[in-house]
């Protein structure tokens, strides 16, 4: 099935549903005007639209098995990060937000940042300052990610992510902020629901840590490189980061081994600020 045959596909479950248009598109997180655009086989519908669609449109399991399937086989997409630039970053969390609220488990590779549903606002806030464009995109876009952390109270959903020593030592924000952003992993990370994984810098890789990735369940993989983002659905592309998740996570330091790990480096920070406000201010001397 090609992209205009899977809108004329959900086009045709909308009406044999009985809803409107208007009611599915706010209920898949979209426009009007781009849900018709899909249905009419003007604008070939990514496999997050497909996915948000298909749960708007409430459909049987095995309608939705075959269309997402459909979605799959399409292509890997490719979306270059200064086309979200252009449309407002915090629209591109929304839809990440719309994917994770039909995930059961959710999976993450990081090995260059915090994960985004682990960062404080001061975090957000630094690392998007100057791809967000102006201070209110920057605001929107921290608002959207803050939000998106509210999944992670949902008991019904398991979080699992893998980071790397480097994440949690690279300095992005000031000393303090550092600190208080790991105090924060230690906390998220007592949750029953969320399990985290640091990967010691001295332990030996069992495979290149790359690109960072999402997965989520076994039907969608986003991969982040350094001008796009990449989603794919093909099943054999999600088995790879699948099979890499899991042998970089059998290295990986969890639970309290994990925890004080991470706080031994967070004292580092708090040590490093302390020095940092009792150095003498010999200026204009």
């Amino acid at each position: 099935m090609s992209g205009p045959g899977i809108g004329k596909a959900l086009r045709e479950l909308r009406e044999a549903g009985g809803k409107q248009a208007k009611v599915v598109a706010r209920g898949a997180a979209m426009s009007p005007s781009k849900l018709s655009k899909i249905e009419n086989g003007v604008l070939a519908p990514s496999v997050i639209d497909v996915e948000r669609v298909l749960a708007a449109l409430d459909v049987p399991d095995d309608v939705k098995a075959r269309l997402s399937e459909a979605a799959r086989r399409v292509a890997t997409e490719a979306t270059a990060w200064r086309i979200y630039r252009r449309t407002g970053l915090h629209k591109h969390q929304e839809d990440i937000r719309a994917i994770e609220a039909q995930t059961t488990l959710h999976r993450t590779f990081q090995p260059s940042c915090i994960p985004g549903l682990l960062q404080t606002p001061e975090y957000v806030r630094r690392l998007r300052q100057r791809s967000a464009g102006t201070d209110e995109g920057l605001e929107k876009m921290v608002g959207a990610r803050l939000r998106r952390q509210e999944i992670l109270f949902d008991r019904e959903r398991s979080f699992r992510f893998l980071v790397t020593e480097s994440v949690l030592r690279w300095q992005m924000v000031p000393v303090g902020m550092m600190a208080a952003q790991l105090d924060k992993l230690i906390s998220v990370s007592r949750m029953p629901n969320v399990h985290l994984g640091v990967i010691p810098l001295g332990t030996e890789m069992p495979d290149l840590p790359t690109s960072s990735f999402v997965m989520f369940d076994a039907r969608l993989v986003i991969v982040e490189i350094p001008h796009a983002e990449i989603t794919t659905s093909e099943l054999r592309d999600v088995e790879v980061y699948a099979a890499k998740f899991t042998r970089f996570e059998q290295v990986a330091l969890s639970g309290e081994a994990m925890r004080g790990f991470v706080a031994r480096i967070r004292d580092d920070f708090l040590r490093e600020q302390e020095i940092g406000a009792s150095r003498p201010d010999l200026g204009g001397r």
